[in-house]
């Protein structure tokens, strides 16, 4: 069973975040509840918020919010036990030091003492940017404990490299902007960014904007995610472990589904197609004008793959 520690956190953030929080999940009919586990070697302390009942299904945020940020996609999964991370230094979990550390082992381990603590065998994976690495990787290390995988959005890839605003965020430069705390008028140029204009513009992100604003106010996800940058970067770019390549997607035996929306700036249909194509169960799933966050754009539609690919 899982070590629950319900208001234990380490960032100590105030009412506000807690509250502006509680609204969004509230803004898609969700109320979830809460743990706090003890995972790792050194141990830090993993927030997880539960959804539904029935299989379990966990999911691995990336670099656009912790773990609500799920919420819409959530709102349209029936009959599923959702188990939401926040990852390391993200919303109400404590960062811990990537440094020096196999990256792939790392995240592995992590998640499956997270599932160990939680009392869960198997489960389906759900992963969003960098989130899909760290599903793949569990099921990598750990294929007994995955059922499923799916990826949404891009993620690095070995033919990739690294973006430029990961590459600004290591550097010098990234100490300031990781103090800064994120105004709405730069979220929504970000959101631009990754594909969103047009659901930006049409008011459907709007619930997000205010939780995120809350966030980046009252936690320090940017500082702990530059450190975990950092780490993980060379001047090669990325270290083992982080980008993957064609090879072990050959040797992944899961059923995996890869939504990617058709205006997300990380790599190309054509590149999401051959990624499925190294797959031997892959399937792809392409929203129109669907930015680095899809879910977002339709949720109908990509809800609707997922329950499908999950019931099937």
């Amino acid at each position: 069973m899982a070590t629950t520690h319900p208001s234990a956190t380490t960032q100590r953030p105030t009412e506000h975040y807690r509250q502006g929080e509680r609204e969004f999940w509230r803004h898609y009919g969700l109320e979830p509840s809460e743990h706090v586990i003890t995972v790792g070697s050194p141990s830090s302390r993993l927030r997880v918020q539960e959804v539904g009942s029935g299989p379990p299904v966990i999911f691995v945020h990336g670099t656009g919010g912790s773990g609500a940020y799920f919420a819409p996609l959530i709102a349209q999964l029936d009959g599923v036990r959702c188990l939401v991370i926040d990852r390391p230094g993200w919303g109400l979990s404590e960062p811990i030091d990537f440094a020096g550390r196999d990256y792939a082992a790392l995240v592995a381990g992590l998640l499956r003492d997270a599932l160990d603590r939680l009392g869960v065998e198997q489960v389906d994976a759900v992963g969003g940017s960098i989130g899909n690495t760290w599903v793949l990787r569990l099921a990598q290390a750990h294929p007994a404990r995955v059922k499923r995988l799916v990826w949404l959005g891009g993620f690095p890839r070995s033919e990739l490299g690294v973006p430029p605003f990961i590459r600004l965020l290591a550097s010098p430069l990234g100490r300031v902007i990781a103090r800064l705390a994120e105004r709405e008028p730069i979220m929504r140029k970000q959101l631009a960014g990754l594909g969103h204009d047009a659901t930006v513009r049409s008011g459907a992100m709007d619930a997000y904007l205010h939780w995120r604003t809350a966030e980046a106010r009252e936690t320090h996800f940017l500082r702990h995610e530059r450190a975990m940058i950092q780490a993980v970067l060379n001047r090669q770019g990325f270290a083992d472990g982080v980008a993957v390549d064609d090879e072990e997607l050959a040797g992944l035996r899961h059923p995996a589904l890869l939504v990617h929306g058709t205006a997300d700036p990380v790599g190309s249909t054509k590149l999401w197609q051959r990624t499925i194509d190294c797959l031997p169960h892959g399937t792809l799933h392409t929203v129109d004008g669907g930015g680095h966050l899809p879910w977002y754009d339709n949720p109908d539609d990509v809800g609707s793959a997922v329950n499908s690919f999950l019931t099937t």
